[in-house]
């Protein structure tokens, strides 16, 4: 279920005042952030924000194609590490044994 549409979007007030000192002075730098729930507005276009995902900063920079997303979808939490390494290794294991495949196989 979306926001409510009189609500409007929700942006971090210690994020946005941030990026507002540092758009009138035309500085670019990297911030430090955990408003992950912040969405992004057109005044963070060109930034650069270190995104926290729980375990360390992931910067990200942002671009036009982002605003109105989230800045935790930019920073993945979880690391994909593949399926069936388990299932792999013991299969090789089995073929480099060759025919009878170990204890408990056929004799040779």
């Amino acid at each position: 279920m979306s926001r409510s549409v009189k609500k409007g979007p929700f942006v971090d007030v210690k994020l946005l005042k941030k990026l507002e000192g540092l758009n009138k002075v035309n500085e670019r730098r990297v911030l430090k952030t955990w408003a992950r729930r912040s969405t992004i507005s057109p005044e963070f276009v060109g930034h650069t924000l270190a995104v926290h995902n729980g375990n360390k900063f992931i910067p990200v920079y942002i671009t036009e194609n982002m605003v109105g997303h989230k800045l935790g979808e930019f920073a993945p939490t979880r690391i994909f590490r593949g399926h069936g390494s388990h299932v792999e290794k013991v299969t090789a294991a089995a073929a480099a044994a060759g025919p009878g495949g170990g204890p408990g196989g056929p004799p040779k």
